[in-house]
């Protein structure tokens, strides 16, 4: 599996949700360990160990959160709680974005840093927009929610589109495929 690949299946993981009795079936943890795979098989990625550690911290607060009684407290206390807890994931994805477009515009490929750009611009309105809106509507959830599901779509399909290109491959891949015969 291409480490984009198992990022993009890792969010994909994280951003689906099956409940059955208030557990996510399928459990963001083990997506935030597919990011994480991903992400440390992509040495030449840079700022790698802050992408590595933004990854972790999200991944400690979705086991945090897995558990429904968390996010039912969040909830019940105060909306701009939930988007707290948000904001790991959102900054470890921006980071991330930020990171795959820096190698995108190294390699000069400019189609896929304007791209990621655009995600990495919809990340940051999804992290910021709750403050604004919250503090001057606070039941306008739902263009919220749909401001973050349409980001994480477009960021699963960058990811995915974007797996087979050469600055997306680690340097043992890329070894292979330039002495593989075509």
């Amino acid at each position: 599996m291409k480490p984009l690949q198992a990022v993009g299946m890792g969010l994909v993981i994280v951003a689906l949700g099956a409940k059955v009795a208030g557990f996510d079936l399928l459990a963001d943890p083990l997506g935030w360990l597919l990011v994480l795979y991903g992400v440390r098989r992509l040495p030449q990625l840079p700022w790698s160990s802050t992408v590595t550690a933004l990854c972790t911290l999200a991944l400690a607060a979705s086991v945090v959160l897995w558990f429904p009684a968390v996010p039912e407290a969040l909830a019940d206390q105060d909306a701009s709680l939930e988007w707290a807890a948000s904001l790991p994931q959102i900054v470890a994805v921006a980071t991330l974005c930020a990171a795959l477009a820096r190698l995108a515009q190294e390699a000069g490929d400019r189609r896929a840093y304007a791209w990621l750009r655009t995600a990495l611009t919809l990340l940051v309105l999804t992290a910021v927009v709750p403050v604004v809106v919250l503090s001057v509507e606070p039941g306008a959830v739902a263009g919220m929610l749909l401001l973050g599901l349409v980001t994480i779509v477009v960021v699963i399909v960058l990811v995915f589109a974007y797996s087979s290109r050469p600055w997306a491959a680690p340097p043992t891949d890329r070894r292979l495929d330039q002495t593989t015969p075509s």
